[in-house]
């Protein structure tokens, strides 16, 4: 490298001098100059041509990179030529013969990756020019310096070649990694359009050591990128690491042009600027609403009170007071933010607002499931990216509110006046209740709101745990049932309560997708029919939603409303009665099997009891996994009988959770011959014949389609395996745990999923007969709908020969 030049890292040349700042001096060569320079141009373009031949015979060269390596190699030559010959030094100096080789290195590069649009990039030719090109950069520089020819020419050609060739790298690693990645190779030529706009920005600027080593990071990252010798989830990681050191390296020249070139107008828009950036980023950060289905334009039409409060108290303080008090103020728009942040999240998912008390405990295992569907990699680089963005997102709040009440003090008279005016309209407004929308009227203090909210959310909390430690420790006559009286209905049966993951409502009813669904349903119930099963349905109330599955299930089996991480843990931490307890108590074998259990599933045994559990490492499986579902529900199923359900068995109760239609819902299994699951590893063709995930949720329509098809096998694998088994004393209970992700279900759906129970004795059925449940495995809208919390109970007391008095405690909290 001659310079550190502004091509580098988007700023104009300067010449990197060799002593105290002075050029040294240049010899200038004779009468042969002009017939050098002219050789210079035909070599070069006689030499490209060469090289794109080679490149052909190697590794392939289109019409389309033919073209484009000819024109660009004749265009650098021909320029190298014209700016020497118009130059102060008319000669072709020995540095720019190595410029002029990169340059033609750069022009093959030009042609694969034009040539790339066509047919698959040649990597290891694009790789190896490039590379080459790299290391003569830090030798034309070398060059230059020893022969005493730098000069400010060179080093603007030597720039520009550098930043064309992390152009043309840019752009052949954006067809992997994405568009934005062709933000590092636009940035000089933003920059030079900038510098034509604003003269300012076109300075040289002062030798910075750093800026070479950007440029050189960026080049080097880029390249390695591009070969693919890193997997992609590491080459994003280093191409943004890259992107981030190039802004970082913009900014700061940037700031250094503006405070020793821009003149007074420039700076007096600047400072405008700045402060209306810093008041639309305090005044959205008032007015955004904290659930995604309310953001419209609407919204930001109000007038948010804390603006109006902040800035009167910014005029009559003194300025270090001033300062606490809007760093203060800042940080609380923040953390309100960040609140914000978490109310739509949880909206999302659980269909409710963050409670700042109690869901802190839902982190840990949300970000659990996170890592079951990408991995630990990418969750770690996920979970930095966001506590940056926090970070980020205070201090850009806390400056935007610093700097808007030191401009509202500097401009005192004004600031009053119009203070006064937005107060009065302010004040008019609310008590007009004046609306430019339902439901946003125009007098806002939402932001105000939106913390009451969450102090008394906090309260809430605070005192729920007492509310929901009384339900557990009250009497529970299900409990009191005697051994010889309890589900004596059920004797001799093998009782499998299964839940479909994500089988909501919206499965079944009233979507794109139900139709698929509801069809397979029909088709599933007529086979089973045929076989001799018999099939009734109905709905049942989730307390969760999109999610969290585990609070459906620990709802279903206490008896009690378990809508959160903290009542998970306060129900864990209780002796409460569940369903397998009274199916132990009862004489039954108990099993849980959930793939995604781990061996250490300390509730299955302390809380629940089990006998056995079974988890993705205890069921043989050698398959494929497929994103978040460790093994498709059909080896769940398959492997379930294997080891549960022998000839002469004991009789079962267990809860199987399935997760092949877990989101994201791709990639997706399909069904094989039953007698061909073996291991699994018939599965391992699978995945890379599905779409994949990243693929799928570019759509939202193909997100609700591959739900759909989701729900389609897990129901297929269930009832079909139902009558691969062909066991007469099979009782089967199936329902969803909760309705899907909102990205399918939209906002604003109801938690009810279906529930069906399938069996072959006329005597379970007459049983539960009072239940009024609907035949079939397809429930339409008119059919029973009850809370999950009900079902122990109702359960329970039904095929119990001394059934209970339900107890009151039943529904806290609902």
């Amino acid at each position: 490298m001659r310079t550190i030049r502004p091509a580098d890292e988007g700023a104009p040349p300067t010449t990197r001098f060799a002593g105290k700042g002075v050029l040294p001096t240049i010899r200038l060569a004779g009468k042969g100059v002009l017939p050098t320079i002219r050789l210079a141009a035909i070599l070069g373009m006689l030499a490209t041509a060469a090289l794109l031949g080679i490149v052909a015979a190697t590794a392939g060269l289109g019409i389309a990179g033919w073209i484009t390596g000819l024109v660009t190699g004749s265009a650098a030559t021909a320029l190298l030529a014209a700016a020497r010959m118009r130059s102060d030094q008319p000669a072709i100096l020995p540095a720019d013969w190595v410029t002029l080789t990169r340059a033609l290195l750069i022009a093959g590069v030009a042609g694969l990756v034009a040539d790339s649009f066509s047919r698959p990039l040649a990597v290891t030719a694009l790789v190896t020019l490039s590379s080459i090109a790299l290391a003569l950069d830090a030798v034309d520089g070398q060059v230059a310096r020893r022969t005493g020819t730098a000069t400010p020419l060179g080093a603007r050609l030597d720039g520009e070649v550098d930043a064309f060739l992390i152009l043309l790298l840019s752009i052949a690693v954006s067809r992997d990694y994405g568009s934005w990645v062709l933000v590092i190779g636009a940035a000089r030529y933003a920059l030079l359009l900038a510098g034509w706009l604003m003269p300012w920005l076109a300075a040289p600027l002062p030798p910075r050591y750093w800026g070479k080593v950007v440029a050189a990071v960026q080049g080097i990252v880029l390249t390695v990128a591009a070969s693919g010798v890193v997997d992609r989830l590491t080459g994003m990681i280093a191409v943004a690491a890259a992107l981030l050191l190039l802004a970082e390296s913009f900014g700061r020249n940037v700031i250094w042009l503006y405070r020793t070139g821009a003149g007074p107008r420039t700076r007096r828009a600047v400072r405008i600027a700045v402060t209306g950036l810093a008041l639309v980023i305090v005044w959205f950060d008032l007015l955004a609403p904290d659930r995604p289905w309310q953001f419209d334009p609407a919204a930001f039409v109000r007038i948010p009170v804390e603006v109006l409060a902040l800035v009167a108290v910014a005029l009559v303080l003194p300025p270090w007071p001033r300062r606490i008090v809007a760093t203060i103020a800042g940080i609380g728009f923040s953390l309100l933010t960040f609140d914000k942040i978490l109310n739509m999240v949880m909206y999302g998912t659980v269909d409710r607002a963050f409670n700042p008390e109690s869901d802190w405990s839902s982190v840990r295992p949300a970000v659990g499931v996170v890592r079951d569907s990408i991995g630990a990699t990418l969750t770690n680089v996920v979970l930095v990216a966001v506590w940056t963005g926090v970070a980020l997102v205070v201090v850009i709040i806390t400056a935007a509110t610093i700097h808007l009440t030191a401009v509202a003090a500097r401009h005192r008279r004004g600031t009053v006046r119009g203070l006064a005016a937005l107060t009065a309209f302010w004040g008019l407004s609310a008590g007009l209740s004046l609306h430019f929308s339902p439901g946003f009227p125009v007098a806002s203090a939402s932001e105000t709101a939106l913390a009451v909210s969450q102090v008394q959310a906090y309260q809430a909390g605070l005192s729920d745990p007492r509310v929901f430690t009384a339900a557990t420790h009250s009497a529970d006559p299900e409990a009191s049932i005697p051994a010889s009286d309890l589900l004596t209905g059920l004797r001799g049966k093998d009782v499998l309560i299964v839940f479909v993951e994500s089988y909501g409502q919206v499965a079944v009813e009233g979507s794109s997708y139900s139709p698929g669904v509801d069809a397979v349903l029909r088709q599933q119930n007529a086979m089973l029919t045929q076989a001799g099963w018999s099939t009734q349905s109905a709905w049942i109330t989730s307390p969760t939603y999109g999610g969290i599955s585990w609070l459906a299930h620990s709802t279903l089996q206490s008896g009690l409303w378990v809508n959160s991480q903290q009542r998970y843990n306060e129900l864990l931490a209780s002796q409460r009665f569940t369903l397998s307890d009274a199916f132990d108590k009862a004489g039954w074998r108990t099993v849980a099997d959930d793939p995604t259990d781990y061996p250490n599933w300390i509730p299955g045994t302390a809380f629940y009891h089990y006998d056995q559990l079974y988890n993705q490492l205890n069921v043989g499986y050698r398959g494929p996994k497929f994103s978040y579902s460790q093994m498709p529900d059909q080896y769940t199923f398959a492997a379930f009988q294997r080891n549960e359900l022998k000839p002469g068995h004991k009789p079962v109760m267990a809860e199987i959770d399935t997760t092949s239609s877990h989101i994201p819902w791709a990639p997706l299994p399909t069904m094989v011959p039953w007698s061909k699951v073996g291991n699994g590893s018939v599965f391992d063709p699978q995945p890379a014949q599905s779409e994949s995930a990243a693929a799928v949720w570019r759509n939202g329509n193909t997100v609700k389609q591959f739900y759909g098809q989701s729900i389609q096998y897990s129901l297929k694998a269930l009832t079909s395996w139902v009558t691969e088994l062909n066991d007469p004393n099979l009782v089967l209970i199936f329902m969803g745990d909760h309705q899907p992700h909102t990205a399918v279900s939209g906002y604003g759906a109801t938690h009810e999923v279906p529930i069906s129970i399938v069996t072959r004795a006329p005597s379970v059925l007459k049983q539960m007969s009072s239940w009024h449940w609907q035949n079939g495995l397809l429930p339409n809208l008119g059919a029973p709908d009850e809370p999950m919390d009900a079902f122990r109970d109702q359960f329970l007391n039904t095929f119990s020969t001394a059934p209970a008095q339900t107890a009151s405690a039943q529904t806290a909290g609902r």
